[in-house]
């Protein structure tokens, strides 16, 4: 789950863990922490002192599919707001059923979150409906996301917290980027006991950018950088993961103090390097398949992780009639010998066999007839 996609329950969940007092004595606002005693027509009863009883609409703790996100017996965690008819009523938030306007100061002075449906932009913000008043929600306070459209938030409901109010509130003033900054706040202080640099976890993508993708880690969006997505040479993200997709990742960096968890794939794939000094031998014949083309050289995989320099004279000496670049594109089969080795540097350079079909049948990993199975044909199966 990413910073903006909290549910109704896990919203204030962590919220309302503040300044619990006692239910004998009631005063607007107070945070309670009660067990759920029935379910029934339309209300949730939650258990008081003695033998008191408080009561909650259930609409309040209902998934988007209209379900209810808890059980009798279980304990939740809710605001005072009125006395009616000897009933105390609750909220784990103010909504537009139960904020009658006089509510609204008491929201304001004991913080009491407030939920609200955003009407339309207007200048410099939104103007937001909460029950029968209207506010003002400055357009850095919406969200703690960057916002790409500000249109998208019309019509949609979000919980606010009130930071003014003023003129027998003709002039309210609402936040809703101060509620996703505190559960944010508050669930990293949690992860920095249970994440660790080293750990592996688990993890859902949910963007890209052009230098890596986001992961959600238990409600913290966490980097994975372009580079530690796997040992080749990555150009399209979408190639290799898609948004949604659970992955098992490495934390390779954790900084608090910029709240930035970084995450490697690639740490957990064999390194084929390791291997490289008594796969690969100098003057050797190999089949590889061009990776990328530069202004000083072609780049060769000989393997998945694994390239090899053609240096700009060392291809025009076995092809003077070229210039150089010609006749070769990303993706082309390519007959290489391997010139000189640096396994250390990670650095093999080469030069180019000239064979008419582009491949050499005498060279290495590459099944020319492609009858049984060779992990570097499937991989050039897998780039056509």
């Amino acid at each position: 789950m990413s910073l903006n996609e909290f549910d109704d329950r896990g919203d204030f969940g962590s919220l309302l863990d503040k300044n619990f007092k006692s239910t004998e004595k009631l005063e607007i606002g107070q945070i309670i922490e009660a067990e759920i005693v029935s379910i029934s027509g339309g209300y949730i009863f939650i258990q008081l002192d003695g033998k008191s009883e408080g009561i909650i609409d259930s609409e309040e703790l209902k998934d988007k599919d209209g379900e209810l996100i808890v059980n009798e017996g279980e304990k939740i965690k809710a605001y005072f707001i009125s006395s009616s008819n000897g009933e105390k009523i609750f909220t784990t938030k103010l909504n537009g059923k139960s904020i009658a306007k006089d509510l609204l100061k008491n929201a304001f002075e004991s913080s009491i979150p407030v939920e609200g449906v955003v009407s339309k932009v207007i200048k410099g913000g939104y103007e937001v409906n909460i029950g029968d008043s209207r506010a003002f929600c400055p357009f850095s306070q919406i969200s703690s996301q960057r916002v790409e459209n500000p249109e998208d938030f019309v019509g949609k409901s979000k919980t606010f917290k009130i930071t003014e109010y003023q003129e027998d509130g003709r002039n309210i003033i609402i936040s809703s980027r101060i509620i996703e900054d505190e559960i944010k706040q508050e669930k990293i202080e949690t992860l920095k006991g249970d994440l660790k640099e080293n750990q592996i976890i688990k993890g859902q993508v949910i963007s890209f950018e052009k230098f890596g993708a986001f992961v959600d880690v238990k409600g913290i969006r966490a980097l994975l950088p372009i580079s530690e997505i796997s040992r080749s040479r990555v150009d399209d993200i979408g190639n290799f993961l898609k948004i949604g997709q659970d992955i098992d990742a490495k934390i390779i960096s954790i900084d608090w103090d910029r709240e930035k968890i970084t995450l490697s794939l690639k740490e957990l794939l064999d390194d084929p390097w390791e291997s490289a000094k008594t796969k690969y031998i100098d003057g050797e014949r190999y089949n590889g398949v061009v990776s990328r083309i530069t202004n000083f050289g072609v780049f060769v995989e000989l393997e998945s992780g694994i390239d090899g320099l053609i240096h700009t004279s060392d291809y025009k000496s076995d092809a003077r009639d070229r210039v150089f670049g010609d006749n070769l594109k990303v993706g082309q089969k390519l007959a290489v010998q391997i010139t000189s080795m640096d396994v250390s540097s990670r650095r093999i350079s080469l030069k180019e066999v000239v064979i008419a079909e582009g491949i050499d049948s005498n060279s290495k990993y590459f099944d020319t007839n492609e009858e049984t199975y060779n992990p570097f044909a499937a991989l050039l199966k897998g780039k056509k």
